[in-house]
């Protein structure tokens, strides 16, 4: 009724671009309602995104190109294929089984002949982190890895110490991209360690946020305004807030 005729003027005008941010903020605010281990937040998160995902099928449906039933039903027979343990005869040992049985069923139904081209197949609008995190698992899965974290280790203080020398030579291009390398270098130590860099980087953005409140509260007290301190007085609380944890 949204989208017909005499309905919400705003409905009627979305298109899949314009509905764009709100799907991935409504895919985040399920993740957020999931970390906050709260039941009836997840239920309303979820249905504002299947909202989403009914929107999109809407639009096509209209076009005459695919519903909704025809997402549910392309959902379904992906799974029966991925699934030949459970709807076929193929027999697995566990659940690591599972995986490199659906990593192989899923390259070949993309037609995935080359490590290349899984990497290419990564999705360019996932958070950088999580990006660069699965391109690697991917040269791992290849034997494109180190056999131990020194390895890692070294390769994110190199890409620091170019980084430095980057900003020493004032090349903005140069700066970027040897920025870029030294994130990247980073994920790669996060996931030789088994951390999740998108969850790690968060908490560190949470932790920072709390000792920072530390530094503002206690430079209250003293009745001073933060832009009237040094940096050193500042990186002083700073600590001390560490300290406290």
């Amino acid at each position: 009724m949204l989208r017909s005729p005499g309905g919400c003027p705003w409905d009627i005008e979305q298109t899949h671009a314009s509905l764009r941010r709100n799907l991935l903020e409504e895919a985040y605010e399920v993740c957020e309602a999931i970390d906050q281990g709260d039941p009836g937040h997840l239920r309303e998160e979820l249905g504002d995104l299947l909202l989403q995902i009914i929107f999109h099928a809407r639009i096509e449906e209209e076009k005459g190109v695919f519903d909704l039933d025809d997402v549910a039903d392309a959902a379904c027979k992906k799974l029966i294929f991925r699934h030949p343990h459970v709807f076929g005869d193929v027999a697995v040992s566990g659940s690591e089984e599972v995986l490199q049985n659906w990593d192989t069923l899923k390259r070949r139904e993309k037609a995935q002949t080359t490590i290349f081209k899984t990497m290419t197949d990564v999705a360019e609008s996932l958070p950088a982190l999580w990006r660069a995190e699965k391109i690697q698992k991917k040269a791992a899965k290849a034997g494109f890895d180190w056999t131990e974290l020194s390895g890692a280790a070294d390769k994110l203080r190199e890409a620091l110490s170019e980084l430095e020398q980057a900003q020493a030579e004032s090349g903005a291009a140069h700066i970027e991209e040897a920025l870029g390398d030294l994130l990247f270098a980073a994920v790669n130590a996060a996931r030789f360690s088994g951390a999740d860099p998108e969850a790690a980087l968060h908490k560190s953005c949470e932790k920072f946020i709390g000792r920072f409140g530390y530094v503002e509260a206690e430079a209250e007290k003293s009745g001073r305004e933060l832009s009237g301190m040094s940096f050193e007085e500042l990186k002083g609380l700073y600590n001390a807030a560490k300290r406290m944890a």
